[in-house]
């Protein structure tokens, strides 16, 4: 589906309501002329689904003023469907997605019947009173003139999907195998136990990849439903044949092919299967998968496997542990849809799926690690680890939990993205220690803060920043002959951080880059700050502070003209031991210090975005003196408009 940056609402408001409602429309049920529901009040984000019945029915948005004909410029069309049976829907729907709460007209344009004039229309949001009103709609269309539809019959405005059933109750079929659909349609083949492929194969070589083509891997999985699919678009009217890869049984032989728009003479789909079932074993697939389409498992996309083959039951296996533990290897609070493996372990290749990727293939190593490489190392580890836990916990919610529904699809996989490419980086930290035969730190417990949407983001937001923070003193620091191999890797990561933020800031109603560089903490602040995250951890970090400094809270913010202009603090020893400052940490390291007065301090002038603030003891120095100064923090202002 298209979001607009202009319809899109704020997602702080849409964190703060109900999940979007997701309505299902029959277009045709029973032989009656009808939408039913005839009238629906939806709120933007809510989704609306149309199922289709016997005869061949469509959905046009359409004008008020012209009720049969479809509206100038940007009416949606689902396409023409035909389909048997008056009482089993199609297997082809048609969903579009709300934006506004603008009225919004919809008619079934087929003038076989006169279907729009007969009374075959639909209001979304109309109005319950005026001259607007849906019975108003519904005369008009009573008089209109031949019903229209768009001209090249194409589905634009929603999405088109039809769905495949992938080896139904243990056959070596496709259901249906014998697709005749339009262009732009979406053709989802849902897997069912056992262990499939849908790959893409000419007409004359039916068991073998056609170059180019698509192909969803071997899919794995005992369960059903299984929660895995693989999505292609049908881009044009060219025949298009697939078959199952799999030599165990000799599904392509065994008949386990498929057709999309194959002719009805000539190269028919019959003419494919005998072909097939005559092709020498083995089948073969693509070495690496998916390819050209979408691969998606428990609502995580899989963009990139390590090799051609998944485990769905190993993504979907495992046993919750207690809330405020991780030792189980998942995340606190999670579902069983996601695995966080403990710290060394190999990762899944469906995560490095579900990351874009996965660990360096030749990371360049040294001869030696120095003392100050390895604690950089250990704080990259402990701080992975928590973000990877936490952003894993937020998308089960996000994707499949309590917030399901809250944000676009496009956020949710943005967000599983994210907590896989977390676990990639903590994977190549642990291959750089242990190279150099350095121990991994223990599993910690952890306290995530998973109450609301709201909180999940801001410890998002915060634990990114804060490896930033860490990354960029990290390169800065290994920047030497003996050390330099470890520049790449850390500074590659802070791109992948930066962009986390951004994807956060939006979620939060912020500007995605409010400022030309990351604002940059010492290491002792930021480990500190992420122990508020910590229960306990077995192991210690040379050269880190003995305790966590006092936690700093921002009680209230005065704002002006759009900027936040002072802060109001909250900490343990606020007033004591004579005048406190407030030192400001801004874009590459920029400090700037403001005095505390009355708990208050004011916000320097040419700061924007992020900034950190630390209460101190002094009124001046510089930021690596910051550790030795602190009196409580430091905690996270945004100091911009919005």
């Amino acid at each position: 589906m298209h979001f607009s940056p202009g319809s899109l609402i704020p997602f702080t408001l849409l964190a703060s309501t109900a999940a979007a409602t997701h309505f299902q429309v029959t277009v045709g049920k029973d032989n009656q002329l009808r939408f039913v529901p005839e009238q629906i009040d939806a709120v933007p984000g809510d989704t609306i689904t149309y199922n289709f019945f016997a005869r061949n029915h469509a959905v046009v948005q359409s004008s008020f003023d012209k009720p049969c004909e479809p509206q100038a410029g940007n009416a949606f069309f689902s396409g023409f469907t035909p389909t048997p049976s008056p009482d089993v829907a199609s297997r082809t729907t048609f969903t579009i997605t709300v934006n506004d709460t603008k009225p919004i007209w919809v008619y079934c344009p087929q003038t076989n019947g006169n279907h729009c004039q007969n009374g075959m229309v639909q209001s979304i949001n109309a109005p319950k009173q005026g001259s607007n009103t849906f019975d108003a709609y519904k005369a008009l269309a009573a008089k209109a003139s031949t019903s229209k539809s768009p001209a090249d019959g194409l589905p634009v405005g929603g999405e088109r999907k039809l769905t495949v059933d992938v080896g139904p109750n243990g056959a070596l079929v496709y259901s249906s195998n014998n697709i005749t659909e339009l262009p732009r349609t979406v053709v989802e083949f849902l897997f069912n136990p056992r262990n499939h492929t849908v790959t893409q194969s000419s007409f004359e070589k039916p068991c073998q990849p056609l170059d180019g083509g698509f192909s969803s891997g071997f899919v794995a999985t005992t369960a059903s439903p299984s929660g895995a699919s693989f999505k292609i678009v049908i881009a044009d009217t060219k025949p298009i044949w697939f078959y199952c890869g799999q030599v165990n049984g000799n599904h392509c032989q065994s008949g386990m092919v498929g057709s999309i728009n194959a002719p009805v003479a000539g190269n028919t789909l019959d003419a494919f299967i005998a072909l097939a079932k005559a092709a020498p074993p083995p089948s073969r697939i693509p070495p690496q998968a998916p390819l050209g389409g979408t691969l998606i498992v428990n609502g995580n996309v899989i963009q990139k496997m390590s090799g051609n083959a998944v485990d769905v039951d190993a993504i979907t296996k495992g046993t919750p542990p207690a809330a405020t533990s991780s030792a189980a290897g998942k995340p606190p609070g999670a579902s069983q849809t996601q695995v966080v493996p403990p710290p060394g372990a190999t990762i899944p290749a469906a995560y490095n799926g579900m990351a874009g990727g996965g660990k360096p293939g030749n990371y360049g190593w040294g001869k030696e690690l120095s003392d100050v490489a390895l604690q950089y190392l250990y704080i990259e580890q402990f701080i992975e680890d928590i973000l990877a836990n936490l952003l894993f916990s937020g998308h089960d919610k996000i994707s499949t939990g309590a917030w399901s529904g809250i944000y676009p699809k496009t956020i949710t996989d943005t967000m599983g993205s994210m907590a896989a490419q977390a676990l990639v980086h903590r994977e190549s930290t642990a291959d750089c220690l242990q190279h150099f035969n350095k121990p991994l730190l223990g599993e910690c417990k952890y306290n995530l803060p998973l109450g609301s949407a709201d909180e999940f983001l801001h410890a998002a937001l915060v634990l990114n920043m804060i490896d930033i923070s860490v990354l960029i003193s990290a390169t800065a620091a290994v920047a030497t002959e003996k050390d330099g191999w470890l520049v790449p890797l850390l500074a590659t990561e802070i791109g992948a951080k930066s962009r986390m933020t951004a994807v956060v800031n939006l979620m939060q109603n912020h500007m995605a880059a409010a400022a030309p560089r990351e604002p940059v903490l010492p290491p002792a602040l930021a480990w500190s700050y992420a122990q508020r995250y910590v229960g306990s951890c077995p192991d210690p970090i040379k050269g880190m502070p003995a305790a966590a400094y006092p936690v700093l809270k921002i009680a209230s913010k005065q704002e002006s003209a759009g900027r936040t202009t002072s802060v109001a603090l909250q900490y343990d020893g606020a007033n004591k031991g004579g005048q406190q400052w407030a030192a400001w940490v801004g874009p590459w390291g920029d400090l700037a210090f403001t005095p505390v007065n009355g708990g208050s301090a004011a916000v320097p002038a040419d700061l924007y975005g992020h900034v950190w603030v630390v209460v101190v003891s002094k009124g001046e120095g510089k930021l690596a003196d910051l550790p030795g100064m602190v009196v409580a923090g430091p905690e996270l202002v945004w100091v911009s408009s919005p």
